[in-house]
């Protein structure tokens, strides 16, 4: 029989995974108003934003606005992919960084024209600038299952480059499901093993749900002793670096599958979809998730 974690944290991913490929503008009042409603809602940990060039992602042109005027209730995570946006999220008053580096040199190439070696060793720099500072470094491994480009990424190489991120002292490791193609097998295992090689890590899973696993996996990294995920209010979210990959998991439908199995988030799933209806009307694309279908058929 599996023990399951009695309480789980969700980072709401949403407001800088979610919205930074939105094609349609998204003000950043309405940014704000979404933030703050998921405050409301109970979510401590949050991806806020995200410190990259405007002329490439414009969606986050407005980086600096959004920390400034975000009230911290736990750890609100900015991105910041190089040393620029390090200095720049530092300016702002950021206490908690992003970075990220896929398990796939082709994906890396795609993303940001370095391999994954290449992508480690820019970051070196970044880190120690970063530790200086005292800030809480989460890094995002992207593809650890699959990759667009290269299929299957065997379960080694996520651990090698997770050892490497600790090593250079990372404080969070948040491993992706990056297109959406995991099983529930292949969560627990991968888990499992990284729980075993990395006992004293704090562990984050991170799924989409281009196939509509994403549910399923999560409870497979609950069984591996995971309690930590990421979540999208309102399923938003994709990359445009990983062909066919969709939205994250939805916050809404996570914290109420956790909810049915008597694991505490502190997180109200209606006032979740109250979030959700708040941003929906900026976003182009429609919003589908199950929970946030009964909130608007006024069945919550």
């Amino acid at each position: 029989m599996f023990i399951l974690a009695d309480n789980v944290t969700i980072i709401e991913v949403g407001p800088r995974d979610g919205l930074q490929n939105e094609s349609k503008h998204v003000h950043t009042d309405d940014k704000q108003v979404f933030i703050n409603a998921l405050q409301r809602a109970g979510i401590k940990e949050m991806e806020l934003t995200s410190f990259v060039s405007p002329k490439w992602v414009p969606q986050m042109a407005d980086a600096e606005a959004i920390v400034k005027n975000t009230e911290p209730m736990g750890r609100q995570f900015v991105l910041a992919p190089n040393a620029k946006g390090a200095e720049l999220a530092l300016a702002a008053g950021a206490r908690s960084v992003a970075v990220f580096v896929g398990v796939s040199d082709s994906f890396n190439k795609k993303n940001i024209n370095r391999t994954t070696d290449e992508s480690i060793e820019a970051l070196l720099p970044v880190f120690s600038r970063l530790k200086e500072e005292g800030i809480f470094i989460r890094a995002c491994i992207s593809t650890a299952f699959y990759c667009p480009y290269e299929g299957k990424i065997e379960p080694k190489k996520v651990v090698d480059l997770c050892k490497k991120f600790v090593d250079m002292g990372a404080d969070e490791l948040s491993v992706a499901d990056t297109i959406g193609k995991a099983n529930p097998k292949q969560s627990y295992m991968l888990f499992n093993l990284l729980k075993k090689e990395l006992p004293n890590t704090l562990l984050t899973a991170h799924f989409h749900d281009t196939r509509k696993m994403a549910i399923a996996n999560i409870y497979a990294a609950l069984q591996a002793g995971i309690s930590r995920f990421d979540s999208s209010a309102g399923g938003l979210g994709g990359c445009p670096f990983a062909p066919g990959a969709t939205g994250n998991v939805a916050t809404e439908d996570v914290v109420n599958m956790l909810d049915t199995l008597g694991i505490e988030t502190g997180i109200d799933v209606k006032k979740v979809c109250e979030a959700v209806d708040l941003i929906a009307p900026h976003v182009s694309g429609p919003i589908e998730t199950g929970m946030y279908r009964l909130f608007k058929n006024s069945q919550l």
